[in-house]
């Protein structure tokens, strides 16, 4: 007799095994992740045009907060990471002073640029702007160009893009650094955005007055017309979109970047108290995000026995909390216990003790050895973070054992670290000279890696950097930066890539200029000089005279009588010698400029000479 049906074992196993294997990789997509953060986006796709954003974004190590647009396929066109088509704007919450601008193009081909920026993004609203037409893709800070692409694969950006917002924490760290949790929830805040559609020649606004103004939002309420809050997460995103957190609150559209439990705009989590570090009698306290300054300053919040506690001072992250100390003692081991300090939401942390350790200040000459090891001197690489006295952000290191030519310093020019974004150096506030160490290990061509460098800020710049033009493969190279001025504490070197492969580094030397301290090193080299215009009045064409005494990094510029910055040329390295420039009259963009008095100026990276023109038509 035959059964009515036939089990089919082996059969059954699998569909049980499937369905596990589907129910599994369900709740890593959707419930895996114990951080939650937002996406934003737009309905609609639109090929070119201008895009602009007014936001303030999140603070903290290994997060970061965007805007971007992005091509994610249509019925008729279907994603495929061969049509990968996308611009962004990302601001990295590790940063205090820059952000970075990418491309990616099919193949999803990056092309980065980290932009030195004098403020932090985090601490206030400003005005970002991407331009995007079949030229070039252009971006813009608080109105001002600061970055332009106008390479082959801007050719290949052709596919109609959504506008995005989001928050999220990559798995990335050497990118967006090493991730606490402790330090959530944060949010980034968006005012408004706008939307201005290529239209070359009948537009009246942007560069060339190329775009039509087509919609703003000022997100007082959520347009569900024009946008739809995300559901989903993405390979190397530790958290996961959730529409709880998109929250539109005093006119502003939130993101915000939580736990799994407390979603959404609200901080119920306590703050804690994170480290301690003692150096020259004082005390440093780390928090894990700002904090109330009536409590942390309180004295009877902390407690540190045998020492007097003299003052505790909130710094201006709102962040760090600084103690005088007296009768503190360095050879015994000791604990701190920090007590009752709020956040800015009103909740009280719960009482920790904190092993104090000692910070090792370093010595003058400070010398590191960038992307290696220790050497006769030399300090070893190091990734940056709050505790650490010196190290880098972002960045590939490797060795190379090729001869390196005009110095005997091998080991430290055959280590090299690629795609530096920014190294760091706690130093006393003061004056320093700044030597940078470079040779070119696979370059084969000018042009090949090009890239520009801000020591602290932008009196000490080295535009369109090209090691191999000015030195050559596997031949040392320095550039050195004379009187930089610190005045937080902290030495910032950005690096940018403007042209081809990411910028690189192979050694650092800080002389104390303050002290004098060892200044063998480093040379003041002799005067550069500017010479008046002649004509002088002129009305077309008039020319410039000046030289150098060393070889040196120049920019040129001139400015109206209001400071605003007219027409700018970076001139790139110039040995010692005469030379001469010619200004016609007419700014970045070719266009003739008024009659009137104007002040032109020659930048290098060891003077900075000014003198002024008249122009009459």
């Amino acid at each position: 007799m035959q059964p009515a049906f036939h089990l089919n074992i082996p059969l059954m196993k699998r569909l049980i095994t499937t369905i596990i294997l589907f129910i599994l990789f369900a709740a890593s997509v959707y419930c895996g992740s114990p951080y939650k953060g937002g996406e934003f986006r737009t309905k609609e796709a639109y090929a070119y045009g201008r895009f602009e954003v007014n936001y303030k974004t999140a603070k903290g190590d290994g997060i970061l907060s965007t805007y971007f647009t992005y091509f994610d396929g249509t019925d008729s066109d279907p994603w495929s990471s061969t049509k990968w088509n996308e611009i962004d704007l990302e601001i990295l919450g590790r940063f205090d002073d820059n952000v970075q601008f990418n491309t990616i193009t099919p193949g999803q081909t990056n092309h980065v640029r980290s932009q030195y920026v004098s403020f932090d993004p985090s601490k206030d609203y400003h005005t970002y702007a991407v331009e995007w037409t079949p030229d070039y893709v252009a971006w813009f800070v608080d109105g001002a160009e600061v970055y332009r692409q106008t390479q082959s694969h801007i050719q290949t950006l052709t596919r109609p893009q959504k506008i995005m917002m989001n928050i999220w924490q990559p798995v990335y760290a050497s990118w967006v650094g090493t991730f606490d949790p402790s330090i959530l929830p944060v949010f980034a805040y968006y005012d408004w955005t706008s939307y201005y559609a290529y239209t070359p020649g009948a537009g009246n606004y942007g560069t060339d007055n190329n775009f039509t103004h087509s919609w703003t939002d000022n997100f007082d309420s959520w347009d569900q017309n024009r946008w739809e809050k995300a559901s989903h997460t993405f390979q190397g995103n530790n958290v996961d979109f959730i529409p709880a957190n998109i929250v539109f609150n005093n006119g502003k559209m939130i993101l915000c970047l939580t736990d799994d439990v407390n979603t959404g705009y609200q901080d119920l989590t306590k703050p804690t108290a994170r480290f301690a570090k003692y150096a020259d009698n004082k005390i440093e306290i780390m928090f894990s995000e700002e904090i109330e300054k009536s409590t942390a300053e309180t004295l009877a919040n902390y407690v540190l026995s045998g020492v007097t506690i003299n003052s505790a001072t909130q710094q201006e992250d709102k962040r760090k909390v600084v103690l005088d100390l007296s009768g503190y003692d360095t050879s015994k081991a000791n604990s701190i216990i920090v007590r009752n300090v709020k956040d800015s939401s009103g909740n009280s942390m719960t009482a920790k003790i904190l092993t104090v350790s000692n910070v090792n200040k370093l010595v003058f000459p400070v010398k590191i050895n960038v992307g290696g090891n220790a050497w006769q001197g030399y300090l070893a690489d190091q990734v940056w973070d709050d505790k650490a006295e010196y190290g880098y952000c972002d960045g590939t290191d490797s060795v190379y054992t090729a001869s390196i030519a005009n110095t005997e310093d091998d080991p430290v020019y055959q280590a090299v670290r690629f795609g530096l974004v920014e190294y760091k150096v706690r130093v006393p506030d003061g004056t320093y000279n700044v030597k940078l160490l470079f040779s070119e290990p696979l370059a084969s061509r000018s042009t090949e890696r090009v890239f520009d460098i801000y020591v602290e800020d932008s009196l000490h710049t080295a535009l369109n950097v090209d090691i191999f033009k000015f030195a050559g493969k596997n031949k040392a190279k320095d550039l050195k930066f004379l009187n930089v001025t610190v005045k937080d504490g902290i030495l910032n070197i950005d690096f940018m890539a403007e042209v081809g492969a990411s910028p690189i580094l192979n050694g650092i030397v800080i002389e104390d200029v303050t002290t004098g301290v060892n200044s063998e090193d480093i040379k003041v080299p002799v005067n550069m000089t500017l010479e008046q215009n002649y004509p002088n009045p002129f009305n077309a064409t008039t020319t410039i005279k000046y030289s150098v005494a060393q070889e040196d990094f120049l920019s040129f510029y001139v400015y109206d009588i209001l400071g605003s910055v007219v027409y700018q040329k970076n001139i790139g390295e110039k040995p010692a010698g005469k030379y001469e420039l010619v200004w016609n009259a007419v700014n970045n963009s070719g266009q003739a400029v008024g009659s009137g008095v104007y002040i032109y100026r020659l930048k290098g990276n060891y003077r900075d000479i000014s003198k002024k023109l008249v122009l009459l038509y």
